[in-house]
């Protein structure tokens, strides 16, 4: 390997060390995942049938290996290739796709899929033809399960402030009920509350950094977060809460 090309891998794997250790942060000190997965585990619960599951975007299969054992088969998408790594040790059973959801291809009909803050990384132009991809892969009667974070909650509300940017799955929600007869059916929203806590300054704004990162967008300071921490996330008790609820749209693929 080049020198050059050494420097820039030994970069990237310290910007993925330093993301997984953002995110281990940001997992301990939420209950996300209590939340989440009590929701879910209650809509697979009344899904008429239950053979194939579709995570798309499947990230490191915590939730994955969550709703797994409740289908016959499970299928995820995963384009990054240090994420397929930790899915495999997470659903081992799991057969994984490295495409993109634009340009993935299943070899099933899924009685639910899952994108769950996915949205974030597909341009807002391309959200409509994502989703109805994956509808189109479903089995009819099928459930498209589409998470991302209320854009009211202050965790948004940061983000906002910081880039300009808002994802609001109602705008989204409005676009797939203005589409001819489809695999568009029933469209539902769903607020599942989420919150992170911390008694550590330096932890919080390193998850709340975590939480700015998107792409394309510069960073800011540390000093301007710290900043908007202080002013915006204490929560009275010496320590800091940050609300992140989500928002989850249900699409329900007609049956035949």
């Amino acid at each position: 390997m080049e020198p050059r090309e050494t420097v820039a891998a030994g970069r990237l794997r310290a910007e993925e060390e330093s993301y997984r250790e953002a995110f281990s942060r940001f997992l301990a000190g939420t209950d996300e995942k209590i939340t989440t997965h009590s929701y879910l585990q209650g809509i697979v619960r009344r899904l008429p049938a239950r053979r194939v599951f579709l995570d798309v975007g499947a990230a490191d299969g915590t939730t994955t290996r969550h709703l797994a054992p409740y289908f016959e088969r499970t299928i995820c998408v995963e384009p990054s290739e240090p994420m397929r790594r930790t899915l495999a040790l997470a659903c081992p059973q799991a057969e994984v796709v490295a495409e993109p959801v634009l340009r993935a291809r299943i070899d099933a009909r899924p009685d639910l899929a899952l994108l769950s803050h996915v949205l974030y990384y597909i341009p807002r132009a391309h959200w409509a033809a994502a989703v109805t991809r994956i509808l189109n892969w479903l089995a009819p009667g099928g459930l498209l399960l589409v998470i991302l974070q209320n854009p009211d909650a202050a965790c948004m509300r940061m983000v906002h402030h910081f880039t300009g940017l808002r994802f609001d799955l109602r705008e989204l929600a409005d676009e797939l009920a203005a589409l001819p007869p489809g695999p568009v059916g029933t469209i539902g929203l769903d607020l599942v509350p989420a919150r992170y806590r911390s008694r550590d300054l330096d932890e919080t704004v390193a998850v709340a950094d975590f939480l700015l990162s998107f792409p394309g967008c510069p960073s800011p300071t540390r000093d301007a977060v710290e900043r908007y921490v202080e002013r915006h996330l204490r929560d009275g008790d010496g320590g800091y809460v940050l609300h992140h609820d989500q928002h989850v749209l249900r699409i329900e693929r007609p049956a035949l």
